[in-house]
């Protein structure tokens, strides 16, 4: 088989599951993936066969496609703010609306020397490493309850070159919260989907993406948040600020959440499509006791 007819191939086999733009999209990511040539070298060696090993492995790939599976769980690997992640089914996919989440807070952190900054949750360490790509002389923390997330996370910092302080803690046990030093930015993008929305979730996702990094109970939505702004308010620095990725549809809960905490200048923002995406709050003058 050669690469311009592997590419047909893909096209067609997942052509039920996908519409043609997105199976196109997946065929060149399994070809970049399987062939290790980019679309240019692609388009110029279009005529060359497929060894042996990249035929059965392509052919693995369309089986696993065909059952669902995402497209950066097949090829082990996933973009996030200009790197490339390892990413596996112990770790949340990244994606764009979380971009949105870290721009927010380099912009936010423009001329700031040295922050110390926490990530809670991080799953694949694409917040952090993120953050410490684009601001080097940043004091990096992250924190996930899954063993085989921060291994994911741990192996990214090391390939990415990157110095980032990887903890397993729970940010629901508050003793183990307790400990943790100060920081000038806590950000979180926490479980925050109902199981009652599974329903209407993407088979893609519910089937295949860690569900402890996805669903909260139908009758404590905010659990996660209210845990995490709990230990912001004792873990911030004076004027420092905690930063949100929420579920949509929880954008005024959140804020209000946060203002009867005591947090200032509440803010809900937007992502890219027009949904309530991300809140942040900043911690008093003068930290609670």
């Amino acid at each position: 088989m050669t690469i311009q007819t592997a590419f047909t191939y893909i096209t067609g086999a997942i052509g039920d599951v996908y519409d043609p733009r997105e199976a196109a999209n997946i065929a060149h990511i399994v070809l970049e993936h399987i062939t290790g040539m980019n679309k240019l070298d692609r388009l110029v060696h279009k005529a060359r066969l497929l060894s042996p090993d990249q035929n059965a492995r392509l052919k693995a790939a369309i089986e696993a496609l065909q059952r669902l599976e995402p497209v950066q769980y097949v090829t082990g690997s996933g973009w996030f703010y200009g790197m490339e992640l390892t990413v596996n089914r112990h770790v949340l996919i990244p994606r764009p609306e979380t971009e949105e989440l870290v721009a927010w807070i380099l912009d936010d952190l423009a001329g700031h020397a040295r922050p110390h900054l926490l990530d809670i949750g991080t799953g694949s360490g694409c917040i952090p490493l993120a953050l410490k790509q684009n601001i080097p002389s940043a004091v990096v923390a992250a924190i996930d309850v899954s063993e085989e997330a921060l291994a994911v996370a741990k192996g990214n910092a090391a390939r990415l070159r990157l110095e980032v302080d990887f903890q397993q803690r729970s940010a629901l046990d508050a003793q183990q919260m307790a400990t943790l030093p100060s920081f000038d930015v806590i950000v979180s993008n926490p479980p925050y989907i109902t199981q009652r929305e599974q329903a209407t979730m993407q088979q893609q996702v519910w089937g295949f993406e860690p569900s402890i990094a996805l669903f909260v109970p139908d009758n404590d939505a905010l659990l996660f948040y209210r845990h995490i702004a709990g230990t912001a308010l004792q873990k911030l620095n004076p004027g420092g600020a905690l930063y949100f990725e929420i579920n949509e549809s929880l954008g005024k809960e959140v804020v209000d959440l946060l203002q009867s905490l005591g947090f200032q200048d509440v803010t809900l923002r937007q992502d890219m499509f027009g949904k309530d995406r991300m809140v942040k709050g900043s911690q008093r003058t003068q930290r609670l006791s």
